[in-house]
């Protein structure tokens, strides 16, 4: 027979491990923004025309993730800042979510403020 003592600890041990695992819907992270844009930066940087396929794969797969303002907001500051350090063509940078077919809740500018961003 199980004592109280044991069952209130079996519970309490079960209490602490669903509070301490996170949600199954985590929000959208910086390292994937940044993965999910690595096809892109040849084309930022030095290309033309059309982006690439792999490249359209991953903002729109930036834009299924981002399904919350503070997703959007954590995506559009992580592309403020890697924009900053890619030092992308604007023009290329601003018309990539056209160009690819989707249209995103700001503006890819490295002024944008993504506060703002809903």
């Amino acid at each position: 027979m199980n004592s109280p003592s044991i069952i209130v600890a079996a519970m309490a041990a079960l209490m602490m491990f669903l509070l301490l695992t996170p949600p199954s819907d985590a929000a959208i992270s910086c390292s994937d923004v940044i993965k999910n844009l690595r096809p892109c930066v040849n084309y930022l940087v030095k290309g033309s025309g059309k982006p690439p396929a792999t490249c359209c794969s991953g903002v729109s797969a930036i834009q299924a993730a981002a399904s919350t303002t503070a997703d959007r907001q954590t995506a559009c500051n992580c592309i403020k800042s890697a924009s900053k350090q890619i030092n992308p063509k604007p023009q290329l940078a601003q018309a990539l979510p056209a160009n690819c077919g989707i249209t995103l809740a700001f503006t890819v500018s490295p002024n944008v403020d993504c506060s703002k961003v809903t």
